[in-house]
C-alpha cells in the first residue's frame, strides 16, 4: 500500500515550527515588571517587620505587611492592561498567569487558616512561593528563577532553624535571590520584549 502521506515542504515545517515557537512565548516585561515589584514590597515589608520587632519592639509589626494589598491592586491593573494589549494570548503565558494566581489564592486560604501575626508565617511563604517560581523559570527556561526557587526551599529551612534574628532576614534575603535578581536580569534582556520557553 503506498503512503499516502503528504511530505511538507520547507516552508510549511518553518511555518508549523514557528507557530510552536510562537505558542510558548512569554511577555518579558510583565515577568520582570511583577519579580521586581513584589521582590521589593516584600523585600521592604519583611525587613521593615523584622527590625521594627527587634529595635522598637512594637509586638504589631505585623501591620507593614498591609502594604501587600497596594502590590496586588497594582499587580492586577498592570497585567490586566497589558494582557489586553497582547495580540496572541500563547500557552506559555496562560501556564505562567495561572500558577501565580493559583499561588495567589493558595496565600489567601494559608492566611485565612494561619493569620499573619503569628510571626512564623514567612518560612511557609517561602516553601509555597518557590513552587510557582520554580515553574515560572522553567516555562522561560531561565536558570536564574529556578536557583531562586531553590534558594526559597534553603531559606525556609533557615529561617526553620535559624532563630529569630536569622529568621526574621531570611523572606529579604530571599527576595534578593529569588526575586530581584532575576527581575534585573530579565529586565537586561527584556528588548526583545518576548522570551523563548523551554
Amino acid at each position: 500500500m503506498e503512503n499516502e502521506e503528504k511530505q511538507m515542504t520547507g516552508e510549511e515545517s518553518l511555518r508549523v515550527i514557528t507557530d510552536m515557537i510562537n505558542k510558548t512565548r512569554v511577555s518579558v516585561a510583565q515577568v520582570s515588571f511583577h519579580l521586581l515589584l513584589w521582590g521589593w514590597l516584600i523585600f521592604a515589608c519583611s525587613l521593615s517587620e523584622f527590625l521594627l520587632w527587634k529595635y522598637s519592639g512594637w509586638a504589631n509589626s505585623w501591620y507593614v505587611w498591609f502594604a501587600v494589598i497596594a502590590g496586588v491592586l497594582v499587580s492586577f491593573i498592570y497585567g490586566f492592561a497589558k494582557g489586553k494589549g497582547e495580540r496572541i494570548f500563547t500557552y506559555g503565558t496562560k501556564i505562567y498567569v495561572w500558577t501565580w494566581i493559583a499561588f495567589f489564592w493558595a496565600t489567601v486560604v494559608f492566611f485565612i487558616i494561619f493569620p499573619l501575626e503569628t510571626g512564623s508565617a514567612g518560612k511557609y511563604m517561602l516553601l509555597i512561593a518557590g513552587i510557582p517560581l520554580l515553574i515560572s523559570g522553567v516555562i522561560l527556561n531561565f536558570r536564574p528563577m529556578m536557583w531562586g526557587a531553590g534558594a526559597f526551599w534553603v531559606l525556609a529551612l533557615v529561617a526553620h532553624f535559624g532563630g529569630e534574628t536569622v529568621s526574621g532576614l531570611a523572606m529579604p534575603a530571599a527576595m534578593i535571590i529569588g526575586y530581584l535578581i532575576p527581575g534585573y536580569l530579565l529586565r537586561k534582556r527584556g528588548s526583545h520584549d518576548t522570551f523563548q520557553g523551554a
